[in-house]
């Protein structure tokens, strides 16, 4: 405790001479007066407040929606950063979730329920960003920096969801893989066999 009041000088000259003149003053409005950052406890009841970083599926889609815009500007260098800065995000809110998943299973169905929810969306939103980056690198004529994010879609989303048939087109169109996928539909067999 010490410490603290020979740290700040102000604080100690402060409250001893309103100690000597009787007044006492709780630390908070002390340290109001004299412009020291002492935060009061936070009630267990106040509403959450929404985020406004990195940590929201809105702040990924920002991102795309930035990249979007300078892709069809012909910016691809500018599409490519925002491209991969939404990856970035979705990346770590994916563990986000899955960890607060995990923590709370067996505890409060609810939250494991939510959390599991979000992860799903933003890895729909991780494979949205991977397919407009794979794009990007194909319209720079670097195919083959676009084949494993095109597989990690595949592999994500499945090739039963339109990303996944997206995707796997895209790496047909490459030349990776040269057996069309048709949804589950078995081609007609050439006539004659």
């Amino acid at each position: 405790m010490r410490r603290s009041i020979r740290a700040l000088p102000g604080f100690a000259l402060a409250a001893g001479a309103l100690r000597a003149s009787g007044i006492t003053l709780s630390v908070l409005a002390l340290s109001a007066a004299l412009g020291v950052g002492i935060q009061p406890p936070v009630k267990a009841q106040q509403q959450p407040q929404p985020l406004d970083a990195a940590l929201t599926i809105n702040a990924v889609q920002a991102a795309l929606a930035k990249g979007d815009q300078a892709a069809s500007s012909g910016n691809l260098t500018e599409a490519r950063k925002q491209y991969d800065l939404a990856r970035d995000y979705c990346r770590k809110l994916l563990g986000f979730y899955r960890d607060l998943s995990g923590s709370f299973r067996g505890l409060d169905a609810r939250i494991p329920r939510e959390m599991d929810q979000k992860g799903r969306e933003a890895l729909e939103t991780l494979a949205q960003a991977n397919l407009r980056l794979a794009a990007v690198f194909r319209r720079q004529n670097q195919p083959e920096v676009a084949v494993p994010l095109l597989v990690e879609v595949v592999k994500i989303m499945t090739p039963a969801t339109p990303e996944g048939r997206k995707a796997y087109q895209s790496l047909v169109e490459i030349g990776f893989a040269t057996t069309p996928y048709t949804a589950g539909q078995v081609l007609d067999a050439p006539a004659g066999k």
